[in-house]
């Protein structure tokens, strides 16, 4: 198959497209390059690019492709340095308009990356792909919205499906330690104690970006009734967590580690529990291999072996907001988020100031055969 990932650059992306060619399927890639590392040398994998920006493609872009897997985005959850308007430009009229366009070019498959996150604050229930959306912020606000604009898209030639992915970990050729469990392991590793905020009562479902991958495969593998406008909790229902569980577990992993809980009301108010068994029953090629205890000692692994230190927890490398950040207080960014016109030149070339690096690296090796498990380095 054609298929184009946007994000192709991401912590999902970098991991999916090197086994999408692994399972000789012609990838293209779109990325604004946010979050890329620029050291020279450093990209491990090239794909022809589209376009830079999800905003600027063009239905030409998309003309004689299979397939669109949609993962770009602004992951700002919860809430960051973008405002409400800026996150419902990119994550929902983008997306949305992409999907017009991949309509118009007769592109048939459109795989969505939405977010468990849309179901807010829901308790102790066990919710299923039917339960009702309750945004809390607004990225999951801009998931939700996405969602129901491409539900009206579909028909008997475009057929979209969305994935609502559980929160991720493990490790990415573009790692992030802005996610919970990574950012729990790291901590962990690099200053032998573990911050657990608001009590840690809040729920959480939990799933390894890998198999996430495994979700989007399988999705774009299986028949199109199986999958055709339908929504999916992509992760394991057995890994549905307290934030307080997750300490615990990685005290059995990594020793003398000091739980640290600060009294107090969290500022994010997210709880859900969600079930995760439609996606393994009505799409057989799926079943998700990771747990949670052998995703922390992946990682914990992985930190030691690499010598991540406290200094590298504050790298904005590693963190979508800081990140970001980083780009505006540098001027390189319009108030849009794109490129400033110099740094999109520079850009083009391959030619921006090489950033301070932090001294963390590790070596990612992929469970799955092909290009990605010569390794790739962190």
């Amino acid at each position: 198959m054609r298929i184009l990932v946007t994000g192709c650059f991401g912590y999902i992306g970098s991991l999916l497209v090197p086994r999408l060619l692994a399972q000789r399927h012609q990838v293209f890639g779109l990325d604004s390059g946010l979050y890329r590392d620029w050291e020279s040398g450093d990209e491990g994998l090239m794909v022809p690019c589209v376009a830079d920006d999800l905003r600027d493609v063009t239905r030409a872009d998309l003309v004689g492709l299979d397939a669109v897997i949609h993962l770009a985005g602004l992951s700002n959850d919860p809430p960051g340095c973008v405002s409400r308007e800026l996150t419902l430009d990119i994550n929902t009229r983008a997306t949305v308009r992409l999907a017009e366009l991949s309509k118009q070019a007769g592109v048939s498959r459109f795989l969505f990356a939405s977010s468990c996150s849309i179901y807010g604050n829901a308790g102790e229930a066990l919710l299923d792909e039917d339960a009702p959306s309750n945004p809390l912020t607004s990225y999951a606000e801009s998931k939700a919205l996405a969602e129901r604009s491409l539900a009206a898209l579909g028909n008997d030639k475009f057929s979209p499906t969305y994935l609502r992915n559980a929160t991720a970990y493990g490790l990415s050729p573009r790692l992030r330690l802005d996610l919970a469990l990574n950012e729990c392991v790291a901590q962990a590793v690099a200053t032998g104690r573990i911050v657990i905020r608001g009590g840690g009562l809040a729920w959480r479902p939990f799933v390894h970006v890998e198999d996430i991958c495994r979700a989007f495969e399988a999705v774009l593998a299986a028949p199109r009734n199986a999958v055709h406008n339908r929504a999916f909790n992509v992760g394991r229902t057995d890994d549905n967590r307290r934030l307080s569980e997750l300490a615990e577990l990685i005290c059995q992993a990594v020793p003398d580690i000091h739980v640290d809980h600060q009294p107090g009301t969290s500022a994010d108010r997210r709880s859900y529990r969600v079930n995760c068994s439609r996606l393994a029953e009505d799409v057989p090629g799926f079943r998700p291999r990771w747990s949670l205890a052998e995703g922390i000692q992946q990682l914990s692994e992985a930190f030691r072996a690499g010598g991540l230190t406290s200094a590298d927890l504050d790298s904005d490398r590693y963190d979508r907001s800081r990140a970001l950040r980083a780009h505006q207080a540098a001027g390189r960014l319009a108030a849009d988020l794109r490129w400033r016109p110099d740094v999109a030149a520079a850009r083009s070339n391959a030619m921006l100031d090489p950033q301070p690096r932090p001294t963390f690296r590790a070596t990612y090796t992929s469970s799955c055969p092909g290009p990605a498990s010569s390794g790739v380095r962190l």
